[in-house]
C-alpha cells in the first residue's frame, strides 16, 4: 500500500520534493517532475514538466524500458489540488538522473541515499523522526515553544486517524470529510476556508499556524473521539 499525506515532503537544498512511502514495498517514490525541476534548476514548475517532457520522448526513441515500469500517483499540485503525477522510486530515479547533465547529480544521488538510510532509522526507532522534525523546524525559524505545541499536534492526529482506521474510515475524501468537521468545531470554518483567510494555498495549514491555534487543534481531535 502506498501512503500519501501533505507531510511526505523531502527536502534537498531547500527544494521541496514531493514524496510516497510505499509501506508494503518498504520504498520510497518520488516526484520525477519535481527532482527535474531541481536538477536543471527550472524557475518555473511549467519549465520542468516541460523538459520532463522531452526527456521521457527520448527515452522512449531509445527504447528505454524505464518509462514502462514508472507510475503515477495523485500527489498535491501547487494550487493545492491532487492531480497524477509520474513518479519513481529510488532505482528508477538514479536511472533518469544519469540523462541529465547536471553538477547537482551527485550531491542529489547522495541525498536519495540519505533519505532511504533515514527511513528505515526511523521505522527501526521513531523518535529519530521527532528529532528531524524538530531540526526542521528549527532551521526554518520556529520557536521552541509552537515546535513543541506542532509535535503534540502531530501525535494528537496520528492517534485521530489511527482511530478513524480502526472505523473502518477511509483515507482521501472520507479524512478530509471529518477534518473538515473537526475544524469548523473550533473555528467556525471548513479546513479550504481557513486557509483562504490566511492566503494559503499548497502550504500546509497546520505549519501557519500561531501556537495557540495548535492548542485548540489539539483539543478538539480528542472530544470528536470522545463523542464518537
Amino acid at each position: 500500500m502506498i501512503i500519501m499525506n501533505d507531510s511526505n515532503i523531502q527536502l534537498f537544498e531547500d527544494k521541496r520534493i514531493r514524496t510516497a512511502w510505499n509501506e508494503e514495498e518498504q520504498e520510497w517514490y518520488f516526484s520525477i517532475v519535481d527532482v527535474v525541476g531541481v536538477l536543471t534548476e527550472q524557475p518555473t514548475k511549467r519549465g520542468a514538466t516541460f523538459y520532463w517532457g522531452k526527456l521521457k520522448q527520448r527515452l522512449k526513441e531509445e527504447g528505454s524500458e524505464l518509462l514502462t515500469k514508472c507510475q503515477q500517483l495523485k500527489m498535491t499540485a501547487e494550487d493545492g489540488k491532487k492531480r497524477l503525477t509520474d513518479v519513481a522510486n529510488t532505482e528508477q530515479l538514479l536511472r533518469i538522473i544519469q540523462s541529465i547533465p547536471s553538477p547537482k547529480a551527485e550531491p542529489f544521488k547522495l541525498w536519495l541515499a540519505s533519505v532511504g538510510r533515514e527511513r528505515i532509522e526511523e521505522t527501526i526507532d521513531p523518535e529519530l523522526a521527532i528529532d528531524r522534525a524538530l531540526a526542521t523546524y528549527l532551521k526554518k525559524g520556529y520557536s521552541r515553544e509552537w515546535i513543541n505545541q506542532r509535535l503534540q499536534a502531530i501525535q494528537v492526529r496520528k492517534e485521530l486517524t489511527d482511530e478513524w482506521d480502526n472505523r473502518g474510515v477511509k483515507q482521501g475524501v472520507e479524512y478530509a470529510i471529518l477534518t473538515d468537521e473537526i475544524t469548523k468545531a473550533w473555528c467556525g470554518m471548513t479546513t479550504r476556508q481557513y486557509k483562504r483567510i490566511k492566503g494559503l494555498k499548497k502550504e500546509n495549514l497546520r505549519d501557519n499556524m500561531s501556537t495557540l491555534e495548535l492548542v485548540l487543534y489539539s483539543i478538539n481531535p480528542f472530544l470528536f473521539i470522545l463523542q464518537s
